[in-house]
């Protein structure tokens, strides 16, 4: 949801593409963003979520499509007249000044000097909570803190769009954890259109209203980060977002449900796939139990036997890696109060039919994640 009282800049992608030769590193791109809305671009390495980005800065141009931001048309406007901001993964912070010079530098460019210039950096950096380091030169701060300097030029000139790519890549992980937070504080304070790439789905969760999931050049699925690890549309989309168990197997569809044989054992799910296709059944970790061998279970819950391969302590609970009789593997998240297994154990893996998703199957899903 967008912050109240935005003033950030609606963008329109429509059946964008991006070609170098043969080579189509956006095929057919669509995608609406709100004003004010956060909007995380996600996917692996080479999925054209960095592309999307460049083309909305004018960084790259279109093969084909239309691209507007404010309702304004931006193709062919060359990106330091689009009057957007933009953080990069490496700072790009000139190391001859000081951080203060680094800020105002966006507002010398566009004619802003004086007591304004001044006034508007010490606005940027109180927010970026660095209004003390202004004296200091970018060798002489750490890496989160050139980060949020970096934060604090892009935005100093009060910009209706800011574009981040892969920002906190390069920092550790409380450090990434903390920022995260700073960057949802500063997105609501300011009302700005974000648009945010990476490659994490944990930080896409954290950060954004909605998510772009990006594969091959093709936007797969847009919604809220709970849409997606709950509803995901493809197995592609389900194995990304989140920690999941992929169960494989000859299929029966009789009525309105859905069995697999996995390893001479059934499991069923209501439901059956709208647009045929192999169907394989999803589930996430926190939606399985394990159990003893012959251990009474609740009537009507699926019932597979394997035996822990990995058991790791978390904190919080145990995860827990069961391989099932034919060769597959399940993921097992438990709290402090269920009872623990052992490696090597011979268990029970249990679900509901109602927790299984049910989805088309599809062998790139899995090399598009490698």
């Amino acid at each position: 949801m967008a912050p109240s009282g935005t003033r950030g800049a609606a963008i329109d992608i429509r059946a964008v593409s991006k070609r170098y030769g043969n080579f189509a590193a956006l095929d057919n791109v669509s995608l609406h963003i709100e004003p004010g809305e956060f909007m995380t671009l996600l996917g692996p390495s080479g999925s054209g979520k960095t592309t999307t980005l460049n083309v909305i800065a004018g960084f790259t141009e279109v093969s084909s499509g239309a691209l507007e931001v404010g309702g304004r048309s931006v193709v062919g406007v060359p990106a330091h007249k689009r009057n957007i901001g933009v953080v990069f993964q490496h700072y790009a912070l000139f190391p001859h000044m000081t951080v203060a010079r680094n800020v105002a530098y966006p507002l010398g460019l566009r004619g802003i000097s004086g007591a304004e210039r001044e006034r508007r950096v010490n606005k940027a950096l109180d927010m970026v909570k660095m209004v003390d380091f202004g004296h200091r030169y970018p060798s002489e701060l750490s890496g989160g803190q050139q980060q949020r300097v970096a934060l604090a030029r892009a935005t100093v000139f009060d910009p209706p769009l800011l574009l981040m790519d892969e920002p906190l890549g390069a920092l550790d992980k409380k450090l990434r954890e903390w920022l995260q937070l700073e960057i949802k504080r500063i997105h609501r304070e300011l009302g700005t259109t974000f648009v945010y790439v990476t490659h994490d789905q944990e930080e896409a969760l954290v950060l954004s209203d909605r998510i772009a999931v990006f594969n091959q050049g093709r936007i797969e699925q847009i919604g809220t980060g709970r849409e997606l690890y709950d509803e995901p549309a493809t197995l592609f989309v389900g194995k990304f977002i989140g920690d999941s168990t992929i169960l494989r197997g000859p299929a029966a569809t009789s009525g309105g449900e859905t069995a697999l044989d996995i390893g001479g054992q059934k499991v069923a799910t209501a439901g059956r796939l709208a647009n045929g296709g192999t169907p394989v059944m999803l589930l996430r970790p926190e939606k399985l139990a394990l159990a003893r061998p012959g251990a009474t279970a609740e009537n009507g819950r699926n019932r597979l036997s394997g035996r822990v391969g990995e058991a790791i302590y978390l904190g919080s609970g145990s995860k827990y890696e069961v391989v099932l009789a034919d060769g597959s593997k399940a993921i097992v998240r438990s709290g402090l109060d269920a009872e623990s297994f052992a490696i090597g154990e011979e268990v029970d893996l249990l679900f509901s039919g109602g927790d299984a998703k049910l989805l088309a199957d599809d062998a790139t899903a899995d090399l598009t994640l490698t």
